[in-house]
């Protein structure tokens, strides 16, 4: 993995991903969603990698987009006038990729299809596209000097990076309309109490206690079922029946009790620690996307 705007280190199977413009308290650019997009499309083809955790170096996390490039500090092209229609039948057109989709959206995308945990250790500010480029991470820590806001009403534009899908899902629709009309910006105590924070760190903590809960969540767990619960309760939660869950769900209880499931059920009667052996995604089932 490399990347010009990102540090990849990956130990004992974390991968730890520091957005790396210190200078600039790691302000975010196209290039920056270009690495980003890249790590995690790398990381989930990556059996090496269990888990992964994103912080940022120095004093910030993210301090939202560089408004300091000349154009549409967006990188969007505006000579086109896209419609809904580009969206759907040219979405994947490079002129589409690169002049109308979101930056910050193809990251929160990349996150998101991502098949391992994911953990933000949220080091000091995090505003704008710093704060939504969590939201699709599973967990969020944040030191105590973390401040994280949705300040887009100041600069008269709109969420973005999927985040009008994620935020009400994380702290639901009142709190995620508070935040985003207000535009202010919060503590991590003030986070943690609208629960868009698991748990606040002293500083020289945080990037240890993630790493350690990533830990909790790889060691000794199957990496098919975890790959594939991560999936299933984001899908199956968004659904309007429980009955895409039975489906889903009956396809990959069949296909891990026939996998990592016979060694769970042997250490279990044998009173031992389980050995699991399945990678992701090379032993993962393509079966989830094909259930309707």
């Amino acid at each position: 993995m490399h990347g010009d705007t990102v540090i990849f280190d990956v130990e004992d199977g974390i991968l730890t991903l520091t957005l790396n413009r210190p200078g600039n308290l790691n302000a975010f650019t196209v290039g920056m969603a270009d690495d980003l997009e890249a790590a995690f499309g790398e990381a989930a083809e990556d059996d090496a990698v269990a888990a992964v955790v994103v912080t940022g170096a120095g004093r910030a996390f993210c301090a939202g987009m560089d408004l300091s490039n000349e154009g549409n500090v967006f990188g969007l092209d505006e000579t086109l006038r896209p419609t809904v229609d580009d969206m759907v039948e040219r979405f994947d057109d490079p002129d589409i990729v690169r002049g109308v989709r979101d930056t910050g959206g193809r990251v929160s995308l990349a996150i998101h299809a991502c098949p391992k945990p994911v953990i933000a250790a949220i080091n000091g500010p995090a505003v704008g596209i710093g704060a939504t480029m969590t939201l699709p991470m599973d967990f969020r820590l944040a030191s105590e000097s973390a401040r994280i806001g949705f300040v887009f009403g100041r600069l008269g534009i709109v969420p973005e990076a999927c985040s009008t899908w994620f935020l009400p899902r994380v702290v639901g629709m009142q709190n995620a309309l508070e935040l985003v009309y207000s535009a202010d910006i919060v503590d991590a105590t003030t986070a943690k109490e609208l629960g868009l924070i698991r748990s606040v760190h002293a500083q020289e903590d945080l990037l240890p206690a993630a790493r350690a809960l990533a830990h909790r969540f790889v060691d000794g767990r199957s990496r098919v079922a975890t790959a594939l619960t991560r999936r299933m309760m984001y899908r199956n939660s968004a659904e309007s029946s429980p009955l895409a869950a039975h489906r889903r769900e009956s396809l990959a209880m069949f296909y891990t009790s026939v996998g990592d499931g016979k060694e769970g059920v042997s250490a279990f009667l044998e009173k031992r620690d389980p050995v699991f052996t399945s990678r992701v995604p090379q032993d993962l089932p393509h079966i989830m996307d094909e259930i309707r």
